[in-house]
C-alpha cells in the first residue's frame, strides 16, 4: 500500500486547483456588484480584457509580471469608468442586457483581430501564476471585502440594494458607490482573467463569451449574496461538480441553469445566506 504524495495530487489536478481560485476571484467581482443590487453580467468580458491584455504584455513588451497584473486590472477598470455613466442609468434586466453587449462586442473584436490570434486564439503564454500567487490574491480579495462590510461603506451598500429611494434619502452618494462597485468588480475580473491566462498558457475568444457569463452569475446565485463568502463557496461547488459529474460534460451549461433556476425557487438567499456583518459581530 503507497502512502499519498502530495506533489502527484497536485500534478495531477492543477488545472483544476488553479480554476478553484480564479473562479473564486470571479465570484467575488460578482459579489461586488450583486452587493448593491446591480445585475452586471460583463464580468466576463472584464476577464477576457484582462486575460489578453496580460498575455500580450507578457509575450511583446517584457514588462515583470507584477506591472502586467496591474495593468490587467487597471485596463478593465479604465473600460468600466468609461461605460459606466451611461449604462449605470439602467438597472435590473435593462442593466445585464447591455452588459452582454459589452462581453459579445469584445468576443466579436478578439475573434476578427490578428494581434489577438484571432478565432485560435493566443498560446504559449508563460505560465507565472502559481498556487501561492492565484490563493494569495484569492485570500486577499476576500480580506477586503470582508473588512468592508463590516465598514460604513458596507452598510451604505446593503442600504442601496434593500432601497435605493431610502438610501438617497439618507444622503448615501449612489451614483458614486454603484461607480465604484463596477469599477472594483471590473478590476477583480481582469486580476483572474490574467491569472488565468499565466496558469493555463492558453486563452480563446469563446472564454469570455455569454456562458461564461451565466456561469459566473451562477456562482453567486447559489451561493448566495449575503456575504463574500457566499458566491466563493458557489464557485468551488460549481467547479468542482463536473470533475463529479463528467459524464455529464456536454450538459454543464444546462445543469448550470437548473442551478440557476433552484436557487432563485428554493434557495433564494443561497446555500450561504448569512450577512458577513454578523460574522463580524460575533468575533
Amino acid at each position: 500500500m503507497t502512502g499519498f504524495d502530495l506533489s502527484d495530487f497536485l500534478w495531477t489536478y492543477q488545472s483544476l486547483i488553479a480554476s478553484l481560485g480564479v473562479n473564486g476571484l470571479l465570484a467575488l467581482s460578482m459579489y461586488v456588484v450583486l452587493a448593491i443590487g446591480q445585475l452586471s453580467l460583463g464580468e466576463a468580458a472584464f476577464m477576457g480584457i484582462g486575460a489578453y491584455a496580460s498575455a500580450l504584455l507578457t509575450l511583446h513588451s517584457g514588462l515583470p509580471f507584477p506591472l502586467v497584473l496591474a495593468a490587467a486590472m487597471l485596463i478593465p477598470a479604465a473600460i468600466a469608468l468609461a461605460i459606466g455613466v451611461p449604462t449605470l442609468r439602467l438597472s435590473g434586466v435593462y442593466l445585464a442586457l447591455a452588459t452582454i453587449g459589452l462581453g459579445e462586442i469584445l468576443r466579436i473584436f478578439l475573434i476578427q483581430s490578428d494581434v489577438t490570434g484571432g478565432a485560435l486564439g493566443l498560446s504559449g503564454i508563460p505560465v507565472k501564476a502559481d498556487f501561492p500567487l492565484i490563493y494569495g490574491c484569492l485570500g486577499s480579495a476576500l480580506l477586503a471585502l470582508v473588512l468592508i462590510t463590516r465598514s460604513r461603506v458596507g452598510r451604505a451598500l446593503e442600504a442601496i440594494r434593500e432601497d435605493e429611494i431610502a438610501a438617497s434619502v439618507s444622503g448615501i452618494p449612489l451614483a458614486r458607490y454603484k461607480m465604484a462597485a463596477l469599477v472594483a468588480s471590473a478590476m477583480l475580473a481582469g486580476l483572474a482573467g490574467a491569472l488565468n491566462a499565466h496558469a493555463s498558457s492558453f486563452i480563446s475568444p469563446n472564454d469570455y463569451g455569454f456562458d461564461a457569463a451565466v456561469t459566473i452569475l451562477s456562482y453567486a446565485l447559489l451561493g448566495g449574496v449575503g456575504s463574500p463568502f457566499g458566491p466563493l463557496a458557489g464557485a468551488m461547488v460549481l467547479t468542482l461538480l463536473p470533475e463529479v459529474l463528467r459524464p455529464l460534460q456536454d450538459f454543464r451549461l444546462v445543469i448550470n441553469g437548473l442551478i440557476i433556476v433552484i436557487a432563485v425557487l428554493y434557495m433564494p438567499h443561497g446555500i450561504l445566506p448569512w450577512r458577513a456583518r454578523r460574522i463580524g459581530a460575533r468575533a
